[in-house]
């Protein structure tokens, strides 16, 4: 839960459609009374590519409430531009481990 002035944001993420170690689905969901709410995920597939692994993901977000009148097109391209961002992030760090 996230705290800001008087307002308060709280949200769950869940771990679904578990397949491992082939796929998975990782979604959020969070409400900001009257900022409105925000709820979206991202499906993820691994299949074996050569000699490494190729992940694939979809990334879905809906908002509504103020949050939506401020710009749906805008909070959608963002929560995309920072699911590549962390896909970036996570084969850097598992081609580390490797």
């Amino acid at each position: 839960m996230l705290a800001r002035g008087r307002q308060r944001i709280t949200g769950d993420v869940v771990l679904s459609d578990l397949t491992p170690p082939h796929s998975c689905r990782i979604s959020g969901k969070g409400a900001g009374g009257i900022a409105g709410f925000a709820e979206g995920g991202a499906t993820m597939s691994l299949a074996a590519a050569g000699e490494g692994t190729l992940l694939r993901y979809n990334v879905d977000a809906q908002v509504g409430g103020k949050l939506a009148q401020l710009g749906a097109r805008l909070i959608d391209s963002t929560a995309k531009k920072l699911a590549q961002e962390f896909f970036q992030r996570l084969e850097v760090q598992i081609t580390e481990l490797a």
